[in-house]
């Protein structure tokens, strides 16, 4: 199992990051995908979510109308396109997922954790 997040980086407050995770096709198709996030000294939190066709997707309400998750089945790549970014969106961001589908996403105690990728957000 691969999961391997990129796009990170240093981004002044209001302005824009385009996450992508790379998954093992085995995992991929037809699974649920999220988006999680870690700041330091906070609990790793839910961020997003996107069932397997792609048409249903969740958000925290932090992220709600400001970050857009997507899917590529064909790429096996799930985004994450970040807008209007807040000092608190920083953090190390990560994906996983789960084959009972989008309400299971909201969960973080995954048994395993692939590489993350850090998000810096100045003020």
């Amino acid at each position: 199992v691969q999961l391997q997040a990129s796009g990170g980086g240093f981004v002044q407050a209001g302005g824009s990051l385009r996450l992508a995770c790379a998954v093992s096709g085995n995992i991929f198709r037809n699974n649920a995908m999220g988006w999680y996030r870690q700041a330091p000294g906070n609990q790793r939190e839910f961020v997003a979510g996107i069932n397997g066709s792609g048409f249903r997707k969740n958000y925290a309400d932090s992220v709600r109308g400001r970050f857009i998750v997507s899917r590529d089945n064909a790429k096996n790549t799930v985004y994450l396109q970040m807008n209007s970014l807040k000092p608190e969106d920083s953090g190390v961001y990560y994906c996983n997922f789960d084959t009972r589908g989008l309400p299971w996403l909201i969960r973080t105690d995954f048994a395993s954790w692939g590489q993350g990728t850090l998000v810096t957000v100045s003020s």
